[in-house]
């Protein structure tokens, strides 16, 4: 029998690799983003690989939406095995210079938007063992400079899924914490300004960063595995050994490198 994956945020980067690699294991996918048009074209590259998919349009920062795809899922495939809650936004201003709104933003989505699907998926993953995935960040154990709002947000998706694995030690719940490191992808062109207004550039060679594709094998490698933290990059494990060990350099080091992106407001 087919297991069934929900993966949020499909419709590029991160989340449409999921999917595609998803269909290649044999996982039916139900497949969720606000990009109709993205959504479209991942779907279509995982019926290619023979999975059965089912696509929802909707907003993960909405209750409603949320339920609605859990409902859709549950109807067409009878339960949950796998939920990857990867949808996300960033930010990049100064919290001197921002306005509180674009913090709320970064948490409906980031936060939010993972409490809500885990929440109607509950039920089921409870009923199958499955696992609840996090797509998280470096981010969410070390704070960035004029990055606020977006490491608030995985600081908390961090504690809430760490808190539902601990009440779940007895269910057979999977709870996964996943911290890809820089990855090619969207994610800093649509990164909001002080404003709330897309940024529409990226500070970083995107062409030099970890492809989503070896990112969503490795994610899937680690549901298989069970493990409870995927933390991926050199940078990325130096950086928590680092804040948890030496707290201060920490801070000077992720200032500094900061500081180094084009355009950075520390000068």
């Amino acid at each position: 029998m087919r297991k069934t994956a929900f993966i949020t945020g499909a419709s590029s980067g991160i989340g449409a690799s999921l999917a595609i690699v998803g269909a290649k294991l044999g996982y039916n996918l139900v497949l969720m983003a606000r990009n109709a048009d993205g959504l479209e074209h991942t779907a279509n590259q995982c019926k290619a690989l023979g999975a059965e998919v089912l696509l929802v349009q909707g907003d993960v920062s909405i209750e409603a939406d949320c339920k609605r795809a859990v409902d859709m899922a549950i109807s067409q495939f009878h339960g949950i095995d796998v939920l990857i809650n990867n949808a996300g936004i960033s930010m990049r201003a100064v919290f001197a210079d921002t306005e509180p709104e674009v913090l709320k933003r970064l948490m409906d989505v980031n936060f939010w938007g993972t409490v809500y699907c885990t929440k109607y998926a509950l039920p089921a993953l409870l009923q199958s063992k499955g696992t609840v995935a996090g797509v998280s960040s470096i981010a969410g154990f070390k704070g960035l400079p004029g990055r606020t709002g977006y490491s608030a947000s995985k600081f908390a998706m961090h504690g809430f899924l760490e808190s539902l694995r601990c009440e779940n030690l007895k269910t057979g719940l999977h709870v996964l914490i996943a911290c890809p490191g820089y990855t090619k992808s969207d994610i800093r062109n649509t990164a909001l300004d002080n404003t709330g207004a897309s940024q529409s550039e990226t500070p970083l060679n995107e062409d030099k960063l970890m492809h989503p594709d070896e990112v969503a094998e490795r994610l899937w490698n680690a549901i298989h595995k069970k493990r409870l933290y995927m933390v991926l990059t050199l940078v990325g494990k130096l950086t928590v050994f680092i804040n948890k060990w030496f707290p201060k350099l920490a801070d000077t080091l992720a200032y500094n490198y900061i500081r180094k992106e084009p355009n950075s407001p520390f000068k």
